[in-house]
């Protein structure tokens, strides 16, 4: 990607440093639920508020970041700016105003409108004070876990969760969240996949007009992000933990799915192409 030198967005909020006393009183059980439940932005709420012990004693310590966190952190806030021109002139052709959201830095653990996180359930969106919240760290195990390594890879954590926002900005997430709450497990399921999906297409959508626009991407770049949508697909990852698959349990699509998703919005640059659901997510 051609990121060096553009503009950094001001919307970055870094709490690294912030120590919380009895951090541990998140188990290991709940981190695994935590895992398969929001990995790449589903709402922690639904298990973060109902497991997170009484609120955390934060101090703050000194934090020294390396050079290799410095760059990251100079990294995240151009793509979050490259998003916000993406979504600015979206919501301007339509004849509304985007509300940019905040973007967290965080070590380790981290406390959020949806309730207390640790670094291990990986990048989320909170729709309760509309922020991202990343621990750096994660992009290490984004290429040595999940084998996506790559700035693009990189890139679309931040485009998708940012996706997350857009949802709740357009009232998409309040609805899905009311009509899962009235469905059966199986039907909830089956909204969150395409609740995920759509964030994948908007995540298409900024690679769009990230590269006609502005020109950000280079030769490669959209294999990196295919890549890194394959490789948090639910059936590969049940695969990798389990050993087998089990359908009616995924939540966030496969990997052909989610590969699908993104590259409908990349091809198309139009956010009407990526409502999934009034479409079948298999067409």
């Amino acid at each position: 990607m051609r990121w060096s030198g553009r503009r950094a967005s001001t919307n970055v909020e870094d709490r690294r440093g912030i120590r919380f006393k009895g951090a541990g009183g998140i188990g290991i059980g709940t981190i695994v639920l935590a895992l398969i439940a929001i990995y790449f932005g589903q709402d922690p709420s639904v298990v973060l508020q109902s497991v997170q012990p009484s609120r955390q004693q934060a101090e703050q310590v000194p934090y020294e970041e390396t050079a290799e966190e410095a760059q990251l952190r100079e990294f995240v806030s151009v793509v979050l700016a490259d998003t916000e021109d993406t979504w600015h002139a979206i919501f301007a052709s339509a004849g509304g105003t985007y509300r940019e959201p905040t973007l967290v830095l965080f070590s380790g653990a981290v406390e959020s409108a949806c309730g207390f996180a640790q670094a291990a359930v990986g990048p989320f969106y909170c729709p309760g004070d509309e922020r991202v919240y990343i621990d750096l760290s994660f992009y290490h195990d984004l290429q040595s876990r999940f084998g996506a390594p790559g700035d693009t890879a990189q890139a679309y954590v931040i485009a998708h969760e940012v996706g997350h926002h857009v949802q709740t900005l357009l009232g998409i997430s309040e609805q899905n969240m009311a009509a899962r709450r009235r469905a059966s497990e199986a039907e909830a399921n089956a909204l969150s996949v395409r609740q995920e999906l759509q964030a994948d297409c908007f995540a298409g959508l900024w690679a769009h007009h990230a590269d006609r626009s502005r020109q950000l991407l280079e030769t490669g770049d959209l294999e990196e992000a295919l890549n890194a949508a394959s490789a948090i697909g639910d059936d590969r990852l049940q695969q990798r933990s389990r050993g087998y698959v089990a359908p009616e349990s995924f939540t966030h699509g496969t990997s052909e799915q989610r590969m699908r998703w993104f590259k409908r919005g990349f091809e198309s640059g139009d956010v009407n192409q990526c409502d999934t659901f009034a479409r079948d997510v298999d067409a």
